[in-house]
């Protein structure tokens, strides 16, 4: 039997098993189809009065507020751009002009570098750089360890949605509201957490979040929400003519318009295929639903193969409460890379390294080599997990 998900992903068609989705998920013909009829009817830029321009300047706007309904936020309060790395280090660039000598950012040892080195490189202008460390070898983060670490200088938190490497879940509101009592911003990475977990600003009560549609069934952009109150206050690299309270203003250069309407057809494919073809959030929010039962089985039994595996470490928490289907582990006597690349012989696409969560990878001794990364999303099948298996078995 076909699996169901093949008719929408062309590339799954292949036999081939992919699990390596935490860097970058396949897109569905949605996603195909609708970059093919923007470029078909007029490659334009934004702003003139004729009609491929004028579909340009409707569909940036589409996108805008389509984003903004994903992340449950304003769509004054969204930004377009290339990537999420390049959108935090334009936040970088900002807080640069903000905080002073003697601040403080604490930031948490399950970050991706992109929401840490944009924060390190402040420790020029003399702003002290603060590690929230988890809890190993579980790799929880727990707010009593972050309490000592706020002061009245403490300027920003930056804390994941979760965990890239190890698959667990912080939680975000409570950090938020952590970080608020003590008057400091929240800059919340979602983007490992978004194509498992529907995003909610709001519920977060976030000053910042960021994340990447690629991940998310979409073509590569990167997306931030910055709160309306705090837009304005921000500096930023801009044309001068850009108003100081728009999100134009993290969004220099022709935007990707392909790419934005790609966008659009992934959330067309949420709503459409997983939501029951309920319009807005809500057709989102039964997507999620649906998500997190396909994927509930495929993280158990995943789960439970791994750890009674003989030459399987898994580092992570061992429950699947409280995590995503991401597992990070190590083959006894074989080099990550050297597993990886057997697996993708084999037909299995995982990732090896230290996937850019180095502080995690050093906080356990994985450094310089990292680990094995398997992450899953609702499209996998239980094939895709004996076609993993049987490649780790086959492993000299």
């Amino acid at each position: 039997m076909t699996p169901p998900f093949f008719q929408h992903f062309p590339a799954l068609r292949s036999g081939f098993s992919y699990l390596d989705n935490a860097a970058g998920a396949q897109v569905p013909t949605h996603v195909i189809d609708a970059i093919t009829q923007f470029l078909s009817q007029g490659s334009c830029n934004v702003g003139q009065p004729y009609p491929a321009s004028q579909r340009a300047t409707e569909l940036k706007a589409q996108a805008r507020a389509a984003t903004a309904s994903f992340l449950n936020c304003e769509p004054g309060e969204v930004m377009l751009g290339t990537s999420a790395t390049a959108l935090t280090f334009q936040l970088g660039r900002a807080f640069s002009h903000l905080f002073k000598p003697g601040d403080n950012i604490v930031l948490s040892e399950l970050e991706h570098e992109a929401n840490a080195s944009p924060w390190r490189m402040l420790e020029a202008k003399g702003v002290e750089v603060r590690l929230w460390r988890a809890r190993w070898p579980e790799g929880r983060l727990d707010l009593a360890d972050l309490r000592p670490l706020l002061t009245p200088r403490t300027r920003l938190v930056a804390v994941t949605a979760a965990a890239n490497s190890v698959g667990t879940l912080p939680d975000v509101a409570a950090t938020a509201e952590l970080a608020h009592s003590a008057g400091a911003w929240t800059v919340v990475d979602a983007v490992h957490s978004s194509p498992h977990l529907l995003p909610d600003v709001k519920a977060w009560d976030a000053d910042f979040v960021v994340f990447s549609p690629y991940k998310v069934f979409g073509p590569h952009l990167g997306c931030l929400s910055i709160r309306q109150d705090l837009l304005e206050r921000l500096p930023a690299d801009k044309l001068w003519f850009v108003p100081d309270d728009s999100p134009q203003k993290f969004e220099p250069g022709t935007a990707n318009h392909e790419g934005l309407a790609g966008w659009l057809g992934a959330l067309s494919y949420l709503r459409e295929v997983l939501g029951e073809g309920k319009p807005g959030r809500a057709g989102l929010e039964q997507a999620y639903r649906r998500i997190e039962a396909l994927e509930r089985p495929l993280l158990e039994s995943a789960l439970e193969r791994l750890l009674r595996h003989p030459r399987i470490r898994l580092y992570g928490p061992p429950e699947p409460q409280g995590r995503v289907a991401t597992f990070c582990f190590n083959v006894t006597g074989v080099a990550p890379r050297a597993a990886a690349t057997h697996l993708g012989l084999n037909g299995v696409a995982v990732a090896a390294g230290h996937y850019y969560a180095t502080l995690a990878a050093q906080a356990l001794g994985l450094m310089p080599d990292g680990a094995v990364r398997a992450s899953l999303l609702h499209y996998n099948t239980s094939e895709d997990l004996d076609r993993l298996f049987a490649g780790l078995d086959s492993l000299p």
